[in-house]
């Protein structure tokens, strides 16, 4: 009995060997190129991230440095332009591209376009930044806003004013500070006053506590909302 079933089991075996012997023989080329091509990838990946990646981002990190500097004390053209020896902000966005670094460069290089009140060129780096800090990201959303009224190009105001005001509503005084933005630009630019009802009524409902908040009332007054 005990010879039988060892018998069966090593007529198993064979079928089975038998079978991956066929499968290797017909896709065995298919099965080498595909691990080879998995290797060729991670191991790309980890050429690209340690060998050139990760020190980018180191140069970048520090070539920041000074600019950013610049930027504390408000001496707007070095920290854009840099000093020579050291660059600015629009010198790391050009070399870095691709980096942490250089993606902040383009915040700071917004909020110094802004500052000089050359509101394009603050649309262009603003847009270009993104990131997952939602405070840092509202307050891009609503440097946005300010360069386009500043530009007359209204609807677009409202709706970064608005993405500004929903993006990190836990901070209660930005986010409502941002909110009253749009519903004044709705109320007072684009007299459009249905939605500028909505947005104040939304500010005094979401943030009653804020100045802007307690100030709402006044303003929904003045549209004959009592």
């Amino acid at each position: 009995m005990a010879d039988k079933k060892e018998t069966v089991a090593n007529t198993n075996n064979d079928a089975v060997i038998a079978q991956a012997k066929d499968v290797w023989t017909k896709y065995g080329k298919y099965i080498i190129g595909i691990a080879a091509a998995i290797i060729l990838i991670v191991g790309g990946i980890y050429v690209y991230k340690n060998f050139f990646k990760n020190p980018k981002e180191a140069k970048a990190s520090d070539a920041m440095f000074m600019a950013e500097n610049y930027f504390r004390k408000d001496s707007i053209n070095l920290a854009l332009n840099g000093d020579g020896p050291n660059a600015g902000f629009l010198k790391i966005i050009k070399n870095y591209s691709g980096t942490d670094a250089a993606n902040l460069a383009n915040f700071y290089a917004g909020v110094c376009y802004v500052k000089l009140n050359e509101n394009d060129k603050a649309v262009t780096y603003l847009k270009n930044f993104s990131t997952d800090s939602k405070p840092v990201q509202a307050r891009a959303y609503k440097l946005l806003g300010d360069a386009y009224g500043d530009l007359g190009k209204n609807a677009d105001a409202l709706s970064y004013y608005k993405k500004a005001a929903h993006t990190f509503e836990d901070d209660k005084e930005s986010s409502s500070n941002a909110l009253f933005s749009a519903a004044y630009l709705a109320d007072r630019v684009m007299k459009d006053s249905k939605q500028a009802i909505d947005l104040y009524k939304e500010l005094k409902t979401k943030f009653p506590d804020t100045q802007a908040g307690r100030n709402a009332d006044n303003y929904l007054a003045q549209l004959g909302v009592l």
